[in-house]
This record gives C-alpha cells, sequence and structure tokens, in this order.
C-alpha cells in the first residue's frame, strides 16, 4: 500500500485551487465562499484518503474550509482509492475520495465494520490518453485498439502492430499502479474487467513519472486523468478516442454529457454517516458540497451538470438522514 500523502503536483494544484476559489469568492463569483462553513469555534481533526486524482479537489477544499475554521485540522492522504476505502472501513477516515464507485466487496466490509455512508458525486473527470509529441502518426484510437494494447497478456510492442498503417516504432507503455482507481476504472471500461491488464508496462501512482516517460519517446503511450493532461499539454499530444460512434476528444463538454465514451467518470467522496455526528465533519462536509463547482473549476476539474448538482444535494439529504437520532 502506498504511504499517504500528498505528492509534490497535487500540492502545487491545491494550492492554486486554493487560491482561485478565494479569489472568485472575493469578486463574487459563482459557487466560491458560498455556504457558511462553520466560522463557529469548531475544533477537531478530519481525516481523509483515497485517489490520488479526488486528492487535490478534498484538499483544496479543505484548506478553504480551515481558513474559516483555523481550529479545525484535516488531513488529507492519497493511498489510493482501494487502499482510502480500506482505512474508511476500518474506521481509520472519516471521509474516502474514490474515482471509481465502491466494490460489492468494499460495501460488504463497510457493512461488517457497520461503516453507513452516501456517495456524493463532487466532480466529473476525463480519463486521457496520450502519446509523445514527436507521435506524428495517430491522432485517434478506437476503444478495441486500446484493449487490444492494455488487455492481459497482450504482446503488441510495435505501433505497425496496432494498425499497419502505423511506423515501426516501438511501443512503450505507462499508466498508473494497481492501488489507482484510474487503473481500476481504464480496466474495467476498456478491459470490460476491473484490475484486467499486460502488466508489463511501467506503473507508477505519481502521474509525473507517466508524462515524463510518455514525453520522452516517440512511440510512448499512457493515460491519466485529464487535468493532468491540461497542466503538460505543451509536452504531450491528446487522442481522440472512438468509442463506436466516431473519434471524439475528451472536453469538458464531452465528458459531462458522456459522450467521451467509455472514459468519462465521476470524482466521489464517501463521507461517513456517523461522523457527521461531529459538527466539524458536518460542517466540512456541507462546505465542500455548497462550493462544488468553484473548486472544480479552479481545480481543472469538470463541474458538476445541473442534473447532478441536484443529485448531488439529494444525496447529501440522505446522508444527513443516516445519521439524525
Amino acid at each position: 500500500m502506498n504511504i499517504p500523502r500528498t505528492p509534490r503536483r497535487a500540492t502545487a494544484r491545491v494550492s492554486l485551487a486554493a487560491a482561485l476559489v478565494v479569489a472568485a469568492g472575493a469578486c463574487g463569483g459563482a459557487d466560491a465562499g458560498s455556504g457558511d462553513g462553520g466560522g463557529d469555534g469548531l475544533s477537531g481533526t478530519i481525516r481523509v484518503d483515497g485517489s490520488s486524482t479526488v486528492a487535490p479537489l478534498s484538499t483544496a477544499a479543505a484548506q478553504l474550509f480551515q481558513q474559516r475554521n483555523p481550529g479545525v485540522r484535516i488531513t488529507v492522504g492519497t493511498s489510493g482509492t482501494g487502499g482510502g476505502f480500506e482505512k474508511f472501513c476500518n474506521g481509520e477516515t472519516e471521509i474516502a475520495d474514490a474515482s471509481r464507485p465502491i466494490t460489492a466487496e468494499e460495501q460488504a466490509r463497510c457493512a461488517e465494520k457497520g461503516v453507513g455512508y452516501e456517495e456524493l458525486r463532487i466532480a466529473n473527470d476525463g480519463l486521457s490518453v496520450v502519446v509523445s509529441k514527436d507521435n506524428d502518426f495517430v491522432d485517434c484510437l478506437t476503444v478495441e485498439q486500446l484493449r487490444r494494447i492494455w488487455e492481459p497478456g497482450s504482446r503488441i510492442d510495435n505501433w505497425n502492430q496496432v494498425d499497419p498503417g502505423f511506423p515501426d516504432v516501438e511501443l512503450e507503455l505507462f499508466g498508473p499502479g494497481t492501488d489507482s482507481g484510474t487503473f481500476d476504472y481504464f480496466t474495467q471500461a476498456v478491459n470490460g474487467e476491473e484490475g484486467a491488464s499486460r502488466t508489463d508496462y511501467s506503473p507508477s501512482e505519481d502521474d509525473n513519472v507517466t508524462v515524463q516517460g510518455v514525453s520522452g519517446s516517440r512511440g510512448g503511450l499512457g493515460y491519466f486523468g485529464l487535468s493532468y493532461y491540461e497542466e503538460n499539454k505543451d509536452r504531450l499530444k491528446l487522442l481522440r478516442i472512438d468509442g463506436g460512434n466516431g473519434c471524439v476528444a475528451p472536453t469538458g463538454t464531452t465528458v459531462q454529457n458522456g459522450t467521451y465514451r467509455p472514459l468519462s467518470r465521476p470524482l466521489l467522496i464517501y463521507p461517513s454517516a456517523a461522523a457527521l455526528d461531529r459538527k466539524e465533519v458536518e460542517a466540512f462536509v456541507e462546505y465542500y458540497v455548497e462550493n462544488n463547482a468553484g473548486i472544480a473549476r479552479a481545480a481543472q476539474f469538470v463541474p458538476l451538470s445541473s442534473a447532478q448538482e441536484a443529485e448531488l444535494r439529494q444525496d447529501l439529504t440522505r446522508l444527513r438522514e443516516q445519521h439524525s437520532p
């Protein structure tokens, strides 16, 4: 299991995100600074752990909340979605960050431990498939081509095996490690089974390693969250993906409306229902929900649609009902 930490790239992003949200609030920007956020002498510690993709959102929310509530200490770890759920179901954290929905096995573990929760979708993300800027022969891949590249036991190691029209260039693969929710989501979407993947690639929980690997190889190919491509677009080339209806690029619009298939995904938090009995946890979760759009934009994720926003508020109501006396 990875040591819970916020990678340097995430630290820089969340500091910027917090600054932008604060600035937007000062100027009366949408969603930024809305919600009470406490300020009533709250104190205590709130532990958040899980997806490294969701961590920048939760850390930005934590920084903003703590500015209003200096007596509250919020820690955000990045053990990966699976590692985060393990801690959450063991009662070691109050909130789990996740870049995929909780599995049946994880649900059973939480039920066994008596941990109640609600799934809250707080932003959208699209997985970006990237190649080197030096790659001048591919602009779009089909899901079937991705499957043949990444399926368990695949022996494809040259681009001309992907398509005879591609040149004789060695294929070098980079991507997230197996504890990552991004890995889980990609393998499910492309290979039809979570965790089903070839193993002879260069894995890392730090997306900077994937950026460096792909950008440094003409035949490099990798995948990670869309926001990480946005941060490194000067070093990488973004591919369009054909999910059956033609080649589509991941954008805010195509991710939000789901036309970027099958690599659009929700970004989620799972607050513990019992933890909401503590005023500082309840106030933080409410603040996070009230400011979700501003935090998402500042952290370079795709905000919720109006329908998703309405569903989020309904889910928060259900969470409150779980812990009501």
